[in-house]
């Protein structure tokens, strides 16, 4: 369904499981990041009533993992740590078209903000299919099916926002893409790590 070149090795999560108090907190930062680029998106383009009003919804919904998350945190005794830098966010960043028109620049926004989702939404997967904590097993299981449907969320306004672009061809490339640079991460207890 997501299309990813390269999947997770689930022996992510045994990497995962050995600093909980990592990777909580490391997630706890993408919520509240994903939460920023939905109200970021909708900043930008405010005159697209139907995007203002989804991803209204989505930043909500990402606000509210957040809290779940450090909820947990707070829970098992941990403390909620610095933001961490997303090395491989940053990276997807550097792939986005700068020029071109502005409806160029909302396409790659959408597709961008899509992969990101599609790569969570799969490490959701891994942790909840392999972590040994039923309860965080759940919880990732449930946060799996909400990322998926973010995902579907942003590549569908991209697919219905184009403009002299040709979306499947430029989707494809971000696949592509990505499937390179996952090849540099997996190894570190953080959610694009």
């Amino acid at each position: 369904m997501l299309g990813l070149k390269l999947l997770t090795d689930p022996r992510w999560a045994n990497i995962a499981s050995a600093n909980l108090e990592e990777v909580l907190t490391d997630h706890a930062w993408c919520e509240q990041k994903a939460a920023s680029n939905a109200i970021s998106l909708i900043a930008n383009n405010s005159e697209k009533e139907d995007l203002v009003h989804d991803l209204t919804a989505i930043a909500l919904e990402e606000m509210q993992h957040f809290q779940m998350v450090i909820n947990i945190i707070k829970a098992r005794g941990y403390i909620l740590g610095r933001e961490r830098k997303d090395h491989y966010v940053n990276q997807l960043a550097k792939f986005c078209k700068k020029d071109g028109s502005r409806n160029t620049a909302l396409i790659d926004r959408l597709l961008f903000s899509a992969m990101i989702e599609a790569r969570s939404c799969e490490r959701f997967r891994v942790l909840s299919q392999n972590i040994k904590d039923e309860k965080l097993s759940q919880f990732y299981h449930d946060l799996m099916v909400s990322e998926a449907g973010h995902y579907t969320t942003f590549l569908g306004f991209a697919r219905r926002y184009t403009e002299m672009i040709d979306v499947e061809k430029r989707w494809k490339e971000w696949l592509t893409f990505e499937g390179e640079l996952i090849q540099s991460y997996g190894n570190k207890e953080h959610i694009h790590g």
